[in-house]
């Protein structure tokens, strides 16, 4: 194999290389951090790299391989880590100056799980501060550009997991999502990104356990490799309560793309009313919905007009966290923190108790409208974002430019379609669907029913199979 064809391996396929001793464990590690080290000046999409504890983990995996031992289904897999998921004896800094020397005790379960399956962790991926952007910059370390363009942004706040992956530094890397933080960079770099049903990965860093929004989730470059690694992540916890009780299933056999789409039935939207779409992306979905009905899908389109204005329940709930969170340390040493960061926590300062708790009730009507939408459908389609990749300049409080015309309000215009199944629980999927004008990465959102994952991974596979976006790589 080339090198460059190495890199852009799936983890699907890099397994079999290795049990086969065609490669191993020692020569793929080292290959990606050495492309993970000529790249991180160009990218930025790196706070920590591990390369003396990876290579000493690559060699036990490859002793563990010729003494025959048992192996894991992960086993010498390299992956990396969003800089907000603790990994034990390895910095975890939330993107935050004041947490630059913060080093866990023990990993995060999601971490936890992929470690003892023998994936080998090559190092901490970049976040803006606490995750707390869609845009990947902090004061720490700077900004995450965009592979495919590095004029662009890698967009947030997994930027640098997903900057990481398209590149073709590792196959696997964990990422978060709190309101299309997996999803927004995944549709911004060409890669795959899903936030996965409430409890399916036990998010054991949570602090509000019953309300939490927020998700641990996988980021990889195909849907069957997402499958793989929800395969591992999964499973009860009881550092989770949304993950006791949930039934198991067989993520990596149900995402195979088999036979066709004859019998779904899939709802799609646009965008909701007031939100403009980009020429490139209205062009982009509707050639992904035909892939869909050509493969078999009924499709029918929905009324977002009333009711799925989500932005501002999404700010009120989560700013509201946030400041009950971060504001002390911000009062402490205001200077380590971005005048953005301070902003949006500020912001909350005038969310009342009663406004929090009416965006609680407004919340669980956004989950029955959704369910409403699944009577009558299995997947429901969208665009993940409104335009390409924004500019790496791009102030999370300036006005969005869609095609020449300026919008106010950067969330709400850019990724009005995330928010709400965090909000809800549904999971869903950006799956690449084609590029624009300016040769950038467009994404396509799949939603499923609520505790549907294996079937939406499964609707996900058979249009990436006849999509076939895959081929194509940023050049670097």
């Amino acid at each position: 194999m080339s090198d460059d064809s190495l890199f852009f391996t799936p983890a699907t396929e890099l397994i079999g290389l290795m049990r086969s001793r065609q490669l191993s464990p020692v020569e793929l590690v080292t290959a990606v951090l050495a492309r993970a080290e000529r790249l991180q000046p160009v990218l930025n999409c790196f706070i920590t790299l591990t390369p003396e504890r990876a290579l000493a983990e690559a060699r036990r995996a490859e002793a563990d391989m010729a003494a025959g031992r048992p192996l894991g289904k992960l086993h010498g897999i390299p992956f990396t880590v969003k800089d907000l998921v603790n990994t034990e004896g390895v910095a975890t800094t939330f993107g935050a100056v004041v947490h630059r020397d913060n080093v866990p005790a023990e990993d995060a379960v999601s971490v936890a799980r992929l470690r003892a399956e023998g994936a080998i962790l090559i190092g901490k991926t970049t976040t803006p501060e606490f995750g707390s952007g869609p845009m990947t910059h902090s004061p720490l370390f700077g900004s995450t550009r965009n592979p495919w363009d590095l004029s662009r942004t890698s967009g947030g706040s997994s930027g640098g997991a997903a900057a990481a992956t398209a590149a073709g530094i590792a196959p696997l890397a964990i990422a978060t999502d709190g309101g299309g933080s997996t999803r927004i960079p995944a549709a911004c770099n060409g890669v795959v990104g899903l936030k996965q049903s409430n409890g399916v990965i036990p998010h054991s860093q949570a602090q509000d356990l019953f309300g939490n929004q927020t998700y641990v989730t996988p980021m990889t470059r195909t849907v069957a490799d997402t499958a793989l690694m929800l395969q591992v992540m999964a499973g009860p916890s009881a550092a989770d309560p949304w993950s006791l009780g949930l039934r198991a299933h067989d993520y990596v056999e149900q995402a195979r793309p088999q036979g066709d789409l004859r019998g779904k039935r899939v709802l799609y939207c646009l965008s909701p009313p007031g939100r403009p779409v980009s020429r490139d992306v209205t062009e982009s979905f509707s050639a992904a919905l035909q892939t869909l009905a050509a493969l078999g899908a009924t499709l029918e389109p929905f009324d977002a007009s009333s009711g799925f204005d989500v932005e501002p329940i999404w700010r009120a709930i989560n700013h509201t966290v946030w400041r009950a969170r971060f504001a002390p340390l911000i009062e402490k040493d205001p200077d380590s923190f971005s005048d953005t960061f301070k902003r949006q926590i500020a912001s909350a300062a005038s969310v009342s108790g009663v406004e929090y708790q009416e965006a609680m009730f407004a919340r669980s009507a956004l989950f029955k409208r959704v369910q409403g939408l699944f009577e009558k459908a299995d997947v429901l389609a969208m665009p993940t974002l409104t335009r390409s990749a924004l500019p790496l300049s791009q102030d999370l409080f300036g006005p969005i430019d869609i095609d020449g015309q300026q919008f106010d309000n950067v969330r709400a215009h850019w990724y009005p379609w995330t928010m709400l199944f965090n909000m809800t629980g549904h999971p869903a999927v950006s799956v690449p669907a084609g590029f624009g004008r300016d040769a950038m990465p467009l994404g396509l959102q799949l939603v499923g029913r609520f505790q549907g994952d294996a079937e939406l991974l499964q609707v996900a596979s058979q249009f990436e199979a006849a999509a076939n976006f895959s081929a194509r790589r940023p050049r670097l």
